[in-house]
């Protein structure tokens, strides 16, 4: 294909070139974003197969550290296939993550769990979504890249836009794939082993992408920058040159940061909270969210249109603007609509863990289970909080043993796990859970939400702002970080501030939110960090960045 053609006619029509471009990028990009997010769909399950050596409040945590393992490695995959895109080429090289995706998630789906094989087990899984995260740093750089290289001016906002509905495709693919094996199997025999289906499908799709982009040829802009001379002999080095770098510092902290939190905390915190706060039916959950996706996913064309019209940086910041504004009463909306019951119970009969607070840990260890959470504050905050119940800590006198206040109930007393051991620590526990459970039960506290007393009309209505937002700050993002990096080092330099902010602003939002509730009791306090990254987004993007809409991407 000519770079005239590439390019289409004056008019900018959608010419049988683009159009192939566009869904070729498109379907396979859906397809590894599959492959990502099953794992963090699956988080709960996960937890119970790779990491039942610990409590399970820290199990959780693990298995969601797990998670954001992916998400760390992704600007190692940027750096490294975003400078060998700039020398050999944007097909070849989407072409080789698209591999290693596709054949780590597979590998997945084999993996035998820590009850067959101990921490072996972890060990595996964790170098597997390190591989994975490898590959997902070169490939959402080389997709975008690619389609606005063959994107007529004044089109590109539109055209990459396509590209940005593939991780909500994505999302959505792989939720209904996992409710179609829950309903088919039940819930039992997939907790069990039926987890494993989705995972082993992505060989198929493995199979259909890498056909797909076989089709393909060389971006037309590359194809002449090679044929001038003008490429990049190292893309890497050139990227982190001074002027250079303090740009790709300035659209990290000023875009992608922001766009990040705002992204996951629409997508994959709100089914967290649904799950694992709320206590609302895994089937149902996944329901909600994907009748939200659905519904708002046009939307993510719509403002790649609209930035094309008036401009991409004023949409990213308004959407990180509003989540800022609007996240605690949405979330807030969200408990009143999806579980009620514990809403009225919590204003009813409020939860006080009255504890010495030298005792209360912050339940979040990175290093992998080398600390143990077992003071009686622990005991007694961990339970609360695998419940989904929100409560207070009391401070109490120093050394004193930590007592759960349910509403005027008489307290119940928890326990130091490291005075116990064997079957009487067993027997402390059960005692513990069993007061504990009685008692909420009592208060009005539900095990699980009623689904029959969802609000399923509301409930979907805010998860959909959620993704709203989710459409606002994405759909623009791919043109405006293409347009402001030259053709030589544009892979790796839009590579790196993208997936530095959405591998590690955005990838650790659900384990330090989580961490964040567990430690506070209050189900919202999560909610502080991607409200603080969105502002810091806001107001540097604002005073630095600048509008890119128009300028000429061929140089």
């Amino acid at each position: 294909m000519s770079t005239a053609a590439a390019h289409g006619s004056p008019k900018g029509e959608l010419t049988a070139g683009h159009k192939k471009v566009i869904f070729a990028s498109s379907l396979g990009t859906v397809f590894e974003w599959y492959d990502f997010y099953l794992y963090g769909s699956l988080a709960a399950i996960i937890a119970k197969q790779f990491f039942s050596g610990v409590n399970p409040t820290t199990g959780m945590i693990f298995a969601l550290l797990a998670f954001a393992a992916g998400f760390f490695v992704r600007p190692f995959g940027a750096a490294f296939f975003g400078s060998l895109g700039d020398r050999i080429g944007r097909k070849y090289t989407f072409l080789v993550t698209i591999l290693i995706m596709g054949l780590s998630t597979f590998l997945v789906g084999v993996l035998p769990n820590y009850a067959s094989i101990g921490m072996a087990a972890p060990v595996i899984l964790i170098i597997l979504r390190l591989a994975q995260g490898l590959a997902m740093g070169g490939e959402y750089g080389g997709a975008a890249t690619y389609v606005a290289e063959h994107a007529p001016v004044g089109k590109r906002g539109l055209y990459t836009s396509f590209i940005q509905t593939t991780a909500t495709l994505g999302l959505f693919l792989s939720l209904l794939v996992i409710l179609g094996c829950r309903l088919g199997l039940g819930t039992e025999a997939f907790e069990a082993w039926g987890w494993r289906i989705p995972f082993l499908a992505s060989i198929v799709l493995l199979g259909v992408s890498v056909w797909i982009r076989l089709q393909l040829s060389e971006s037309p802009l590359f194809q002449q920058m090679k044929a001038e001379g003008k490429g990049s002999k190292k893309p890497f080095r050139d990227s982190v040159k001074s002027g250079n770098l303090k740009l790709m510092l300035l659209v990290l902290f000023g875009a992608t940061a922001g766009q990040a939190v705002v992204w996951y905390c629409g997508q994959f915190y709100a089914l967290f909270y649904l799950q694992s706060m709320l206590k609302v039916d895994s089937t149902v959950a996944y329901l909600l969210i994907a009748a939200a996706l659905a519904l708002a996913t046009p939307f993510f064309l719509f403002f790649g249109w609209l930035s094309d019209k008036i401009g991409r940086k004023k949409i990213i910041m308004a959407g990180c603007l509003l989540a800022a504004v609007t996240y605690f009463p949405i979330f807030k909306g969200l408990t009143h609509f999806a579980n009620p019951a514990v809403e009225r119970a919590a204003a009813q009969s409020p939860v006080l863990v009255v504890a010495d607070p030298d005792t209360c840990s912050f339940q979040f260890d990175p290093v992998g289970g080398a600390r143990k959470f077992t003071s009686s504050c622990d005991m007694a905050t961990a339970a609360l909080a695998r419940a989904g119940v929100p409560y207070t800590i009391q401070p109490a006198a120093p050394g004193s043993v930590a007592e759960v206040h349910v509403g005027d109930l008489a307290p119940i007393t928890s326990y130091d796990a490291t005075e116990f051991s064997g079957d009487a620590l067993k027997a402390k526990q059960g005692e513990f859970a069993g007061a504990l459970k009685a008692s909420l039960t009592e208060a009005g506290y539900p095990d699980k939400a009623a689904t029959d007393g969802i609000n399923i009309p509301m409930t979907i209505l805010l998860l959909w702002i959620l993704v709203i937002y989710v459409t606002m700050v994405y759909g623009p993002i791919a043109a405006y970080l293409v347009e402001l990096f030259p053709t030589r080092i544009r892979y790796t330099s839009m590579s790196l501030p993208y997936h530095i902010g959405n591998g590690w602003f955005g990838g650790f939002l659900p384990a330090i939110s989580f961490a964040l509730v567990a430690a506070s009791g209050n189900l919202y306090y999560g909610l502080w960090y991607p409200i603080i990254v969105a502002v810091m987004t806001l107001v540097i993007g604002t005073l630095f960045l600048r509008e890119t809409k128009d300028v000429d991407i061929t140089a």
